[in-house]
């Protein structure tokens, strides 16, 4: 049996520069703090934490601050990780439920240019595949600093053309934090294949139960002045819960023209609970300001994807199509006032039925040995349904409604010689808002008329790109890319959620290294730099900058692997950012070094040592800036109408874990 992941994208078969799949050795012999950290694969991506380990990491890609995945779509096996119109943010895209172990490849698109990609896909899409077999069964301990425990069995057993794969994790962690994280973590995989590598099916289950105590972002000021530690917090109940339940299958023919054909459906059951205090005092002297964060829902989908041979005036082709349905039933999507977890008042409780219904179609055409290019066009159709449960406003910011939009797509590529290939991208993407603002007439916290949002948000995006391969061992790419937005979703730090802002345009350049040295040494190096604007008049007392957009990111690694010995050093840079639109207040860079080593002791017993910031770099994970105010601060009648400045949550310290696998 042999077990292989994606290949790479290659001069001949690349549609586009920023384009590719991640070499299964590198992102699987990279030391990973989360399972999150797993799509800095993509290159140019950047995976922090600004809260407990149970919330969705924080992305950054493109010049966005993604937040928890707005504008990069995931996806885990076929099924969509992203969650519209959720209880923390449009878009919401935890992947805490992942296993890395079990990661067969990590694929990836940048930029709106294919029909296959769809909502959330703006900046970037990456899929992450499972596994369908093991080489071998084996179990793992890793014990590490802050009281971080892990056990991970897993195994799969074929007969004949059927297998089964199975995989149970449990996890404990405290973080370097003041008050005790407290992650309590349980997840699970099975899946039943069978089949050949030509036909055949999968049916896999996924269950993730986790929660946790979090210490969010606090205020710079208080740890410059020795009134906090670095790692303290000023709400000892921030926390969470979350579970996922999952069921999906997959059919999946190919013939020998080259056709291909694909049918896939799943069913997710999801539950959240988020209790996060932002701006402390601010808001409520009395009781503080915390606020809970609910999402109760039900995800249904199916797909279906046929890919054929063509051959239209002489010339051959490819043509692919397909159809998607996702169906969110949101039983409760909440926001509420609290103190300690204690409910104190409902700002919103809404209950949401939404379905996206899409078609796409896309032509490949070679024009001649060197020149080929396609063109598509995808349709998406939004219909929704709001029915809002608060006593006050609930009925007025009820209703219902659809949207829809179409998407066209287009890209050349151009071989100069076998070694340069050049490329020309372009199409037309969208992202869809948070549909209780698609229905709102009254602002629950205020009281005031609120505008209403488009449901959709169209994206125009284009980029010119370059790809050297001289051979197998070395790829270079350099892409230059542009981005325009009709309406920018930002991070609101003190409601802790997204809203639509202003239009927006950005533009970069990004460029990839991938060097195979010799049978042991792989070096990789990513650099990106990006300039996001507001486009239009700014409103009065704001600027043209867009908030928390990263600039500058620059990542690095070197890979060796020979007999028993495997070693991989990572360096990732994320450079300085406006954290408002007037650029009048700058984030500070972060340099983060890590490194892991694994070393098969005998055919059995493998250890491993992971060392995470290994230079003991103090940096920040995220900083914003807003008004904020703490209790000793509305005591001493300091607070006024809030304190402006950095909120912070620091990068975590040096640490190490150690781990040993025995395989049966």
């Amino acid at each position: 049996m042999e077990v292989r992941g994606p290949r790479d994208a290659a001069i001949g078969t690349a549609d586009s520069a920023s384009e590719g799949a991640a070499e299964r050795e590198s992102f699987q012999s990279r030391p990973k703090l989360r399972p999150g950290d797993i799509v800095e694969a993509v290159p140019g991506v950047v995976a922090t934490q600004h809260s407990g380990d149970g919330k969705a990491n924080q992305y950054f890609l493109r010049g966005f601050n993604l937040d928890h995945g707005t504008d990069f779509a995931v996806t885990v096996d076929g099924m969509p990780v992203n969650m519209p119109t959720h209880g923390h943010g449009q878009g919401y895209a935890d992947l805490n439920f992942l296993i890395p172990e079990l990661v067969s490849g990590v694929r990836y698109r940048k930029g709106p240019y294919f029909a296959e990609s769809g909502d959330f896909s703006l900046a970037g899409s990456a899929t992450l595949d499972y596994f369908s077999a093991l080489e071998a069964p084996f179990a793992e301990l890793t014990l590490g600093t802050n009281n971080f425990r892990r056990l991970l069995a897993a195994g799969s057993r074929t007969v004949q053309d059927q297998t089964w794969l199975g995989a149970v994790e449990i996890e404990g962690n405290d973080g370097p934090w003041v008050v005790p994280e407290r992650l309590r973590k349980a997840n699970a995989v099975l899946r039943y294949s069978q089949g050949s590598p030509t036909r055949g099916f999968s049916i896999t289950g996924m269950a993730y139960k986790s929660r946790w105590t979090s210490t969010d972002q606090v205020p710079e000021r208080l740890i410059d002045s020795g009134e906090l530690p670095r790692f303290g917090s000023l709400n000892p109940t921030d926390g969470g819960k979350t579970q996922r339940l999952s069921l999906s299958g997959k059919w999946f023919d190919k013939g020998s023209d080259g056709s291909a054909t694909t049918l896939s459906a799943y069913v997710i059951d999801y539950r959240f609970d988020l209790f996060s205090d932002f701006t402390y005092f601010l808001n409520n002297p009395v009781n503080g300001d915390q606020f809970e964060q609910t999402d109760r829902r039900r995800i249904f989908g199916a797909q279906a994807a046929r890919t054929l041979p063509t051959r239209f005036g002489g010339l051959d082709g490819v043509f692919s199509f397909g159809a998607q349905w996702r169906g969110d039933r949101i039983a409760e999507v909440g926001l509420y006032d609290t103190q300690a977890r204690e409910r104190l008042s409902t700002v919103r409780n809404d209950k949401v039925a939404q379905d996206l219904f899409s078609v796409y179609g896309q032509q490949l055409v070679y024009f001649t040995d060197r020149l080929r290019g396609y063109v598509g066009l995808r349709g998406d159709a939004l219909r929704y349904r709001v029915e809002g449960r608060e006593p006050v406003y609930g009925a007025l910011n009820s209703g219902k409604g659809h949207d829809a939009i179409a998407s066209p797509k287009a890209g050349l590529a151009f071989a100069l010689t076998p070694q340069h290939e050049f490329y020309v991208n372009a199409g037309v993407g969208f992202h869809s808002n948070d549909v209780r603002g698609a229905t709102i007439a009254i602002d629950p916290a205020s009281g005031l008329p609120a505008d209403r949002v488009p449901a959709l948000v169209k994206g125009r995006g284009a980029e010119l790109g370059w790809r050297f391969q001289p051979d197998e061992n070395l790829t270079a790419t350099v892409a230059l890319w542009q981005l325009r937005l009709d309406s920018e979703l930002v991070y609101v730090g003190d409601a802790g959620t997204t809203e639509p802002g202003r239009a927006s345009s950005r533009r970069g350049i990004e460029a990839t290294l991938r060097w195979k040295l010799d049978r042991a040494w792989r070096f990789e190096v990513d650099g990106a730099l990006s300039r996001a604007r507001f486009r239009g008049l700014a409103p009065e007392g704001e600027g043209n900058y867009v908030d928390n957009a990263v600039e500058k990111v620059l990542a690095a690694g070197v890979t060796y692997a020979d007999g028993p010995l495997t070693a991989s050093l990572r360096l990732r840079y994320l450079g300085p950012r406006s954290l408002d639109t007037l650029n009048s207040v700058l984030s500070r860079s972060t340099t983060l070094l890590n490194v892991g080593v694994r070393y098969a002791l005998n055919p059995h017993l493998t250890l491993g040592l992971d060392v995470f910031n290994i230079a003991g770099r103090k940096g920040n994970d995220i900083e914003y800036a807003y008004a904020s105010c703490t209790a000793g601060e509305v005591a001493s009648g300091v607070c006024g109408g809030g304190i402006d400045g950095r909120h912070v949550h620091p990068m975590e310290p040096r640490s190490a874990r150690v781990s040993a696998r025995w395989t049966f």
